[in-house]
């Protein structure tokens, strides 16, 4: 499964979303975490449909969404939402 992790620079939610994220990874290792920055990866947050940051998608490894945050999730949020994609 996959974790796009929305930000840009100027985004002090951005800042709370890493912190909930540097969480899940300690408790979940395995799960690949990619940070994207959407001034720098235009394409891919157009891709997605990013309205705005921070917004966290997780897909399948099929590549269907299973779970899209627009704002800071909490850790509970983020193991769930991973749950529903194995």
């Amino acid at each position: 499964m996959n974790l796009l992790f929305f930000s840009s620079s100027f985004c002090d939610p951005c800042i709370q979303t890493r912190g909930v994220l540097k969480q899940v990874a300690m408790l979940l290792p395995d799960v690949k975490i990619a940070e994207l920055d959407v001034a720098r990866d235009t394409a891919e947050a157009e891709k997605a449909g990013i309205r705005s940051t921070p917004t966290i998608v997780i897909a399948a490894e099929d590549g269907t969404e299973v779970f899209r945050a627009e704002g800071v999730p909490t850790v509970n949020q983020v193991l769930v939402a991973l749950a529903k994609a194995v």
